[in-house]
């Protein structure tokens, strides 16, 4: 049949999106014809019956946040908190109702009127503890993973042999893009099989705020392959209206899928993603399919498909055309994501429908983010297959330009000189906080970051010893003073551990794997059978002096700013207890010994000593190892003669066999040196420090066009003075790069190789091209990388982002190898570059907490001035009993202070979310549609 237009409407042809794009149905897979119902010839020409309105969310793609954003988070009601809460990073509290940034992708956005940028950063901590009742119900070897969507981005030891494996491992990340789910999934340790996945922990972005900062046990769901999706498909659908020659008229659906992006990775491996596009009612299912794009995750599809929506009818009869409104309303527009299997089964990716009621003959373009099947993860009865429990700690920042936080961080940074020093903001933001520790992290950072952290801890610790009656307990509770040391030494004796207690107990672990393990198990009541106590005794004996060994000959090691902060504990501990010539090494020893040595002994994957939590057996014994570090370094425990007073009878027989003076002076010797100011770190260690390592790919180097340009697996190992990589760990390596060669390390496009999380590192030679094993990694190794290299004289200011191939560069198309960069380096030099800290960021989270408790600061307020004003008895003490208050009217000066400061940057905050909204329009690529239009 031969269709023609109306004579009495333009004949003008009309392109179905805009110039250029009409022709792309001729360009997909079969051509029009291919896809044309049986019966149907090709329309000759097609018009919009109405303008397209003002709503259509169709805006084009525009600078936003940098790595997208959630479409859901953009959404969420509540009070804006400038920060975004949901878990503390440190852990940080907040309330349930704190408002997203449209989004929680890390990146940058303008602020107010300038063009100054808002950074919004996201990060996550917590522990997998446990798991119980697994099925199936045998012993089996266990392990868990933590995955952003679809992507594994951690993963514990295996635990064998068990039904309810404990893990015990503490997790703490950046977060560089975007996700829907945080999930974990239990697996199934398989030696000649693929693992297999038990069950699953799946919590939507916008729900973290439900766990804060508390241990939940969790059901496990079973794992479903409908319901594991990843990624954002963009689409334009239009509703045409179609004329032939006898006068009749029908509805033309035309959809054009244009590209998808953050698609899955399959088997650690960019997928081979095709989508359907189909139309579906009650009694039809129109069914196209686009080409297959081979190893990509972000595909450009640019293909349209045409579908035929209502009957013709007579346009004699009718005055101007009429939609069959029953018809409409039942069709939807559904769009399904595979990857191909080639020679296996194809695995579902996403889907996502639209309803065709919602064009009403109008253009419609927008992303979507794909959903799994309405029956994934849906099944009518599910079988208990165990729980797993869990601490989640999730953060989104939104940091605001510099020059904002000017007033607060100037405000904290004066706190050390405040009199008294209750009175000082620093000081009373601990008050406020349920918790201290939330306080306490990004205090000490922003005080390490301006060089002001030693004074105020000797402020604290003074007021902390006025309450201390007895020389025996100095330093023992958790006070601000000591939560502060706390961090401080994690924070800045990172490294100190490592070169300290690192080789040691590699070698132990590497002993109790590898050969006969040692037992050490001295507990009668632990005995195995046919244990020897005495044995074991002497083993335990032999671990225990190694490690004493390395921990006082390392006082040379021990960073400047613990020296100094030792320095000041010494004396203000001699200083209060004047008569006690042993409290000046009790201060000190409280600290290094109890709080810092022994702790990282007992859990040498908290401190990165060790990749996992160590196995049961080896646990124990370092355990052992612990309490015996903690009472050789706990000063008077051996001149005392306290040993009948240990809580264990079998640790006393233990400690009969050291030799007391030999023990005293060395731990007294190491204690004067660390608590000295002579006792610098030296200005260049001996040894290189050990910074990061793992198993990533490298592409291979120095093949002809001929041969496979290939990716092979090897062990890469970062220092303070190199970066190596080796076939093998613990093998001699194969390329060494200087660190004061490396000239620049960069992300590397995706398109390069069709591989995603890869990154180049630039130096004299060609580029090492490397890919990690997931974004998190990826972006550590980055930050690590970069942080060593910032000070290095020759470092680049430009770069190519993408690879040169083929004799060009895939970004710039320049065709000389040595070609100056086409795109900015984006590292800057910090201003510490061995402590790397986000002054701004944690300037951030202490705004936040003071938003937080505001009603306490508020009524501490009134606490001062009525105290100020009647001099008498405090009224209403339950408002305020708790609080430290020594002088109420330098109190009061400060909290105004506080509040003013707060008040102005919730003003800030309210004027950046009102820009965002008005800029992520719902629909664009920063803030896509989540399920079905409406």
């Amino acid at each position: 049949m031969e269709h023609k237009t109306l004579s009495a409407r333009p004949r003008r042809r009309r392109e179905p999106f805009g110039p250029g794009l009409g022709t792309a149905a001729s360009r997909s897979e079969g051509g029009t014809a291919a896809r044309r119902p049986p019966g149907r010839q090709a329309p000759s020409r097609m018009r919009p019956t109405a303008p397209r309105p003002a709503w259509v969310c169709g805006a084009p793609r525009g600078r936003g946040l940098a790595g997208g954003r959630s479409g859901s988070a953009g959404r969420l009601a509540g009070v804006w908190r400038g920060r975004i809460a949901l878990l503390p990073s440190h852990p940080l509290p907040s309330p349930c109702g704190a408002l997203h940034c449209a989004g929680g992708g890390a990146g940058a956005m303008a602020a107010g009127d300038g063009g100054d940028e808002v950074r919004v950063l996201q990060n996550l901590r917590g522990k997998i503890y446990d798991a119980k009742h697994l099925v199936p119900n045998k012993m089996r070897d266990f392990f868990c993973t933590i995955n952003l969507d679809q992507e594994e981005v951690f993963r514990t030891q295996v635990v064998e042999k068990s039904l309810s494996p404990y893990f015990g491992e503490e997790f703490y990340f950046e977060i560089p893009r975007t996700f829907q789910w945080l999930s974990f999934y239990i697996y199934d340790k398989s030696v000649l099989q693929k693992d297999l996945r038990i069950g699953k922990v799946s919590i939507k972005k916008e729900d973290l705020c439900n766990y804060t900062g508390k241990e939940n046990w969790f059901m496990l769901q079973p794992v479903d392959s409908n319901s594991e999706v990843q990624g954002k498909v963009h689409l334009e659908l239009k509703l045409n209206e179609l004329i032939t020659d006898n006068g009749s008229v029908c509805q033309q659906l035309v959809v054009h899928i244009k590209e998808c992006h953050g698609l899955p990775l399959i088997n650690g491996q960019n997928c081979d993603p095709y989508a359907t596009v189909s139309l579906v009612g009650p009694c039809r299912n129109d069914q196209k399919k686009t080409k297959v794009k081979k190893k990509t995750s972000n595909p450009q599809f640019n293909e349209t498909f045409y579908f035929e929506v209502t009957r013709s009818s007579s346009y004699t009869k009718k005055s101007q055309f009429q939609v069959e409104e029953e018809d409409i309303e039942k069709l939807e527009v559904r769009v399904d994501l595979w990857n191909n299997g080639n020679l296996v089964q194809d695995i579902f990716l996403g889907e996502i429908k639209v309803p065709v009621k919602v064009l009403r003959n109008d253009s419609f373009q927008a992303w979507y983010l794909l959903q799994p099947r309405e029956n994934g993860n849906k099944s009518s009865k599910t079988d208990d297959l165990g729980s797993l429990r869990l601490n989640i700690c999730y953060t989104e920042d939104c940091v605001l330009p510099s020059e904002y936080y000017t007033s607060l961080r100037n405000l904290l940074l004066k706190s050390s000189d405040v009199q008294p020093i209750s009175a000082s903001a620093a000081y009373i933001l601990s008050e406020v906080c349920r918790d201290k520790y939330d306080a306490v992290l990004p205090l000490v950072r922003l005080l390490l970051h301006h060089h002001k952290l030693v004074p105020f801890v000797a402020a604290v610790a003074e007021l902390d010893l006025k309450d201390t009656q007895e020389a025996n307990t100095i330093f023992r509770g958790n006070s601000l003073a000591t939560r502060c040391v706390d961090e401080m030494m994690k924070i800045v004796g990172k490294h100190y551990l490592k070169v300290t207690l690192k080789p040691v107990i590699d070698e132990f672990c590497l002993f109790q794997i590898c050969e006969s393990p040692k037992p050490c198990e001295i507990d009668p009541i632990k005995l195995r059978e046919g244990d020897n106590v005495e044995i074991n005794m002497e083993n335990l004996r032999y671990y225990v002096d190694k490690v004493f060994r390395e921990i006082v000959r390392s006082s040379i090691s021990c960073p400047t700013l613990m020296c100094d902060v030792f320095y000041s504990l010494r004396h203000l501990a001699a200083k209060r207890f004047p008569n006690d010539p042993h409290v000046q090494y009790s201060a000190v020893s409280s600290f290094v010994f109890l709080r810092f040595f022994a702790v990282a002994v007992v859990s040498p994957h908290t401190f990165h000593l060790r990749p996992h939590h160590p196995d049961a057996q080896t646990s124990r014994t370092l355990t052992l190892i612990s309490k015996a570090i903690q009472t050789l370094g706990s000063w008077g425990s051996l001149t005392k003669s306290k040993l009948s007073s240990f809580k264990e009878t079998f640790m006393c027989e233990f400690f009969k066999t050291f030799q007391e003076e030999k023990f005293t002076e060395s731990v007294k010797k190491f204690l004067d040196d660390v608590s000295s100011t002579e006792s610098k770190e030296p200005s260049g260690l001996s040894e290189p420090v050990h910074l990061k390592e793992g198993e990533m790919y490298k592409r291979a180097q120095g093949r002809t066009r001929i041969g496979k340009k290939n990716f092979k697996k090897r062990w890469f190992c970062l220092t303070s003075r190199e970066f190596t990589y080796h076939k093998q760990q613990d093998k001699e390596p194969i390329f060494t790069i200087p660190i004061k060669n490396i000239l620049a390390v960069e992300k590397l496009d995706e398109s390069s190789f069709n591989k995603k999380n890869m990154f180049q590192v630039l130096h004299g030679e060609k580029p090492l091209y490397i890919q990690a094993n997931n974004c998190v990694e990826a972006n550590e190794w980055i930050e690590a990388l970069c942080r060593v290299t910032r000070c290095n004289p020759k470092r680049l200011s430009f770069y190519h982002p993408s690879a040169f191939l083929n004799g060009n560069w895939l970004c710039c198309k320049a065709t000389t190898e040595n070609t100056v960069g086409c795109a900015r380096c984006t590292a800057d030099v910090p201003a510490d570059t061995q402590i790397e800290i986000d002054g701004d960021r944690e300037t951030e989270r202490i705004y936040s907490l003071f938003t937080i408790n505001m009603s306490k600061l508020q009524k501490l307020e009134e606490a001062c001035g009525s105290i100020a004003v009647y001099q008498g008895p405090r009224k209403e003490p339950d408002d305020y009993s708790n609080f430290t208050i020594e002088d109420s009217v330098a109190t009061f000066h400060t909290l105004k202070q506080i509040i003013d400061v707060v008040e102005k940057l919730n003003e800030s905050h309210e004027k950046y979310r009102k820009k965002r909204s008005s800029s992520a329009k719902y629909g664009s690529e920063e803030n896509p549609i989540v399920g079905k239009v409406s």
